[in-house]
């Protein structure tokens, strides 16, 4: 058993990775920013996991706090990271490449040698894509350093109180009839369960042979963008019809968004990732940890739930 302290504990990603470390006998160090996030934490969690559970309050940009959040810590799971901003990457570099270095030098600080890190699939330092090249340099960070590191690569995440299939469902939902796909619809993606990264990560914590790899995880198939939408479509028990737009008209409006502070479902930045196939080979994650991952098709009923909806019910 090990004592992992995980960052992003209150993300989607750490609402699943959570459970899967406690009943894997793990005891966890949630690393949250608030008491709030703190017990959105606890209340994911059924009330026999609760004591498996310590709250540490830190933030990955105050490196003077995060001495003290991981005290007691054997591990660090490193999942603290931000999809998109709208300060054209500043924000992206400060999350995901300064708050990855704050967490590695704390690491070495404290004499903790083992770190999982979160990455992604496809990603490369291209300033012109601030995401992807902030994950790439994020990831560059880790490998330079020396501790007992493992990055996972995982492509498009899906599972309940996700990002990406929620925001188009969401989109389903407001849709006069019609739902839109960016440019032809083909860009294509390797959809992963979220409960498939959360065993890839505490296998990777069990087994010493990981130290020093990095695994692209996808799903047992690619997937296009207008097949996930006709799936989305299929979970949330919908018809409409899927309308090709130009990126550039889409880019237009989402650029007028951004510099007005007005939510919008897309990125530019994402609408620019989208020309780099977000794919892998189909048997990877079977490779790498020896289990045939979740298939996609027929799985996205909780999208019929509003996100907020998706919330575990728990005593």
């Amino acid at each position: 058993m090990s004592t992992v302290l995980v960052t992003g504990a209150s993300g989607f990603v750490g609402s699943h990775v959570l459970p899967e470390l406690i009943a894997g006998g793990h005891r966890v160090l949630a690393l949250v920013r608030s008491g709030a996030a703190g017990r959105k934490v606890l209340d994911r969690l059924p009330s026999a996991a609760r004591d498996g559970v310590d709250l540490r309050t830190g933030d990955v940009n105050d490196p003077i706090g995060l001495g003290l959040a991981l005290a007691g810590a054997d591990a660090i799971v490193h999942l603290v990271a931000l999809a998109r901003d709208r300060t054209a990457g500043r924000d992206l570099d400060r999350v995901n490449v300064e708050g990855t270095g704050n967490m590695i030098k704390a690491a070495e600080a404290a004499g903790i040698r083992r770190f999982i890190h979160l990455g992604a699939l496809g990603v490369v330092d291209d300033p012109r894509l601030h995401y992807a090249s902030s994950k790439a340099r994020a990831e560059q960070l880790v490998r330079a350093s020396a501790l007992d590191w493992t990055i996972l690569k995982p492509s498009l995440m899906w599972g309940e109180r996700d990002g990406f299939f929620n925001i188009v469902a969401g989109l389903v939902r407001i849709s006069p009839g019609v739902v839109p796909v960016p440019g032809n619809g083909r860009s294509r993606f390797q959809p992963l369960a979220v409960v498939d990264a959360a065993v890839a990560i505490r296998l990777s914590i069990e087994r010493p042979a990981t130290i020093g790899a990095s695994y692209e995880l996808g799903g047992p198939r690619h997937w296009t963008y207008r097949q996930i939408t006709q799936e989305v479509l299929r979970g949330m028990a919908r018809r409409r019809l899927i309308v090709a737009v130009p990126v550039p008209l889409i880019s237009l409006v989402a650029g007028t968004a951004e510099k007005l502070r007005i939510p919008f479902p897309v990125a530019t930045d994402q609408l620019r990732q989208l020309k780099i196939d977000n794919i892998g080979s189909l048997d990877g994650y079977e490779a790498a940890f020896g289990i045939v991952p979740l298939e996609m098709a027929g799985n996205l009923g909780y999208l019929a739930r509003k996100r907020r909806d998706q919330e575990p019910a728990r005593p």
